[in-house]
């Protein structure tokens, strides 16, 4: 599939939006681009079932919009959504998958009427293998989620939950994966279908984005939709992948490590560089390196000394590789990775390796998850990923550069020792109805007295001055958790698309806004698998405002919003040109792109100009799926919009910690 301008520009002139210069019509159009993932689907439908199915699905998908109050409409939504985007994208790769579309729609047909007549929801208390669904807070799209639910676990108690983790399958998209989730056991290939210990949990990720960006909150809302229905034992859910699922369970079990019991993670990649066997001659800008450290493991090593860890590697398998290197990193903070070989195996499991592996997790679950631990330690670049259960990171002293934390607390002496390095501001958070009142913080020959200030104090944050800690709130305008950037930070919460609405200032800005807005619109539901929520800039409210970031395209003579919000932003636009980070740009030449506090409402972003960074050349491994520009950057118009870059990158960097 391509992507081009014209669908969107359909939209937005039918909507009464348009960018289009006066002069476009004289450039030449912007080549477009390839979809790698997923691949187009080379089967034909023929017109006469093509139609009945985007009739049926539209019908379906008309009543669900009118009823979706009520609960678990999006059980039967994510059904209706799998075959309309199969359509929408030629997702048909054989005349078997075919008769998926109508079995789906079947099944969805069943809900809705069951919902409709307020009936018991059979699909809830069903067995075996399931199909279900929830809303994402992000794009409110239906996203899926697989169950297995043992024919003889007990439900009348709390029961462990194993996530697991897909591997890479370009073509497997909703249909297919809704399909497999309703025939088959996934977890451990098959090697446990008959176990009856947990309830399996195998939820989407986006496909295939290695369960990076929105495919990493996908674990987390998938997890939240179960709980809601089955009796989830919390200290008692166990994270395990293969493959790509195996690199999902490193990088997120290292982010958030005080969720899970135990991790386990099969044969997936763990980093960028050695994965990928880079030599210095092949690295990419400075900026891409620096952004490794988002989702490369061994940037978060320490983490796994807050619980147990497993790795599986076939014994002949060439992405053993990603183990051994964890084993090497792990061994270097004082941890022995347990590392199952199955010899003379490839790149799957063998019987003998899963028997080892599910006894360790049935271990796991019988000990279960400590949530308020003695002996805390934790190691980030980025305030995305703040801290373990009751140390939390608030500040650091500069993004990227590594920052270490450790706490110790002895309850019987009313004392937490904390170890601190690289950071100006921490929380430490009391368990509910727990008082720090009398408490001592000792921070190496520094002490600090909690006081009772005559009611609970469940929690305290200090702050760093002059190299002294303190008790006291971080300053704002500083970078926080949640509000630390780079640019793709702002497409893992809740984000609304606001497009130009008349001509922007030049023709060359006109067409590269024209393009890059469609194609973002065009890869976020092909490959993010969801819908942008655009607004007009008149139909932005209030509560856009306060719990959405702001993602606005062109400059303040095109978008008002921007030119609403343009004396907090950090750039200034005059005739013809804008100044960013000192230095003056021609705006028929150049175009700023950047991430920012919204100055309307600083505790979200406002990004202008970009969509996701990273694009259709670097999907060929889900190892390169990661930010490829930072808080900012300068793109030149001289070069067009290709695989790999919005165009020519002039320059691009990071704000500092108080964004400067």
């Amino acid at each position: 599939m391509k992507f081009r301008p014209a669908t969107l520009a359909l939209l937005m002139v039918a909507s009464g939006i348009t960018c289009l210069g006066q002069d476009e019509a004289a450039l030449p159009e912007i080549l477009p681009l390839d979809r790698r993932i997923p691949p187009l689907g080379g089967v034909e439908l023929g017109a006469a079932l093509e139609a009945e199915l985007k009739e049926r699905a539209g019908k379906l998908g008309e009543r669900i919009w009118e009823i979706d109050f009520k609960s678990h409409i999006a059980d039967a939504g994510v059904l209706v959504k799998a075959v309309e985007f199969a359509l929408k994208h030629g997702e048909f790769y054989s005349e078997k998958e075919i008769p998926v579309a109508t079995e789906m729609l079947d099944l969805a047909e069943a809900r809705v009427a069951a919902l409709d007549a307020g009936e018991e929801l059979t699909w809830l208390s069903e067995r075996g293998n399931i199909v279900r669904g929830y809303r994402s807070s992000i794009d409110d799209s239906y996203q899926p989620y697989g169950l297995f639910v043992p024919e003889n676990l007990d439900l009348s108690k709390p029961v462990p939950l194993l996530v697991w983790l897909h591997g890479r399958g370009d073509k497997i998209t909703d249909l297919h994966f809704l399909k497999r989730c309703l025939t088959k056991s996934q977890a451990f290939g098959g090697f446990v279908e008959d176990q009856h210990d947990a309830i399996i949990l195998y939820p989407f990720g986006r496909q295939c984005v290695g369960w990076k960006h929105a495919g990493e909150i996908d674990v987390f809302k998938a997890i939240d939709s179960v709980k809601n229905d089955y009796p989830i034992d919390e200290d008692c859910i166990a994270l395990a992948g293969f493959s790509m699922g195996g690199a999902g369970a490193w990088h997120i079990g290292a982010h958030y490590r005080d969720r899970f019991c135990a991790v386990h993670a099969g044969a997936g990649f763990a980093e960028t560089k050695e994965y990928q066997k880079l030599q210095p001659e092949d690295y990419p800008p400075e900026i891409e390196q620096t952004l490794w450290q988002v989702y490369d493991t061994p940037f978060y090593v320490h983490n796994f000394l807050n619980g147990p860890v497993l790795a599986y590697s076939g014994g002949e398998d060439k992405q053993k590789q990603a183990a051994d290197l964890m084993e090497r990193e792990l061994k270097r903070v004082g941890y022995d990775l347990h590392h199952v070989v199955g010899e003379g195996i490839g790149h799957k499991y063998n019987q003998e390796s899963v028997d080892e592996i599910w006894a360790w997790l049935r271990e796991a679950w019988e000990r279960g998850r400590n949530p308020r631990p003695s002996r805390v330690i934790w190691e980030t670049p980025t305030l995305r990923y703040s801290g373990y259960s009751w140390l939390q990171i608030l500040g650091l002293e500069q993004h990227w550069d590594g920052a270490l934390v450790e706490g110790r607390w002895d309850k019987d002496e009313k004392v937490i020792e904390l170890d601190l390095e690289k950071v100006t501001a921490i929380a430490v958070k009391g368990a509910e109805s727990e008082s720090l009142s009398g408490y001592q913080l000792k921070l190496g020959e520094q002490t600090i007295d909690v006081t009772d200030p005559g009611f609970a104090v469940e929690g305290v944050s200090l702050i760093r001055k002059d190299g002294t800690w303190e008790l006291g709130e971080p300053v704002e305008k500083r970078k926080c958790p949640g509000l630390q950037g780079p640019i793709d930070d702002a497409f893992m919460s809740r984000f609304v698309v606001v497009p130009p609405t008349r001509d922007p200032s030049n023709a060359k800005l006109a067409r590269w806004v024209d393009f890059e807005l469609d194609h973002f619109r065009d890869r976020w539901s092909s490959l993010l698998r969801g819908e942008l929520i655009v607004r007009r800039a008149s139909s932005l409210d209030s509560k856009d405002v306060a719990e959405s970031n702001l993602i606005l395209w062109g400059d303040p003579d095109s978008n008002p919003v921007i030119a609403e919000m343009v004396e907090g932003l950090p750039v200034e636009w005059g005739d013809g040109e804008f100044t960013f980070r000192g230095k003056t740009y021609a705006a028929g030449e150049f175009v700023p792109a950047f991430i920012f506090p919204n100055p309307l409402n600083p505790e979200r972003y406002v990004v202008i100009n970009s969509g996701l960074t990273f694009r259709e050349g670097h999907d060929r491994t889900n190892s390169l799926q990661n930010p490829k520009l930072g808080d900012w950057v300068v793109i030149g118009l001289d070069e067009d919009p290709n695989d790999l870059a919005p165009g020519r990158i002039e320059a691009s960097g990071f704000f500092d910690e108080e964004w400067q």
